[in-house]
């Protein structure tokens, strides 16, 4: 695949993945024009990367994984590593429950106010 092809089916721009790959968390190959050609499994790599970035893992940390998921395994001290990650973005995730069940408080109280705020409107 093209890069131009990846970056549509991934939803990322040419630009992410030029970075990518100077990052080492993508690889290509050149055609004799050189140009990029990616595998297919490129597209669904460069989603995981994206998931791992959105959850706050720095591109080190990113570096660090990829080749344990193509291995299936990790060495001990990063699966520590991981699992204080995980832990964080665990946290995360229950802070951002926490922030979305009081916005639907507000949006509830917003659209049927209880009697005792009738006086705020």
């Amino acid at each position: 695949m093209r890069i131009g092809e990846v970056a549509a089916e991934a939803g990322v721009s040419v630009r992410a993945l030029r970075y990518y790959e100077e990052q080492g968390l993508l690889r290509s190959e050149r055609n004799a024009g050189g140009q990029r050609l990616y595998t297919e499994s490129a597209v669904e790599r460069v989603r995981l990367i994206r998931q791992l970035f959105a959850a706050g893992l720095p591109s080190r940390s990113v570096r660090e994984v990829l080749p344990c998921v193509d291995e299936g395994a990790a060495p001990p001290g990063l699966v520590d590593h991981l699992e204080v990650e995980r832990e964080r973005i665990s946290e995360r995730i229950a802070d951002l429950l926490a922030a979305r069940d009081r916005l639907d408080v507000v949006i509830a109280n917003t659209r049927n106010p209880p009697p005792e705020c009738e006086h705020m409107w």
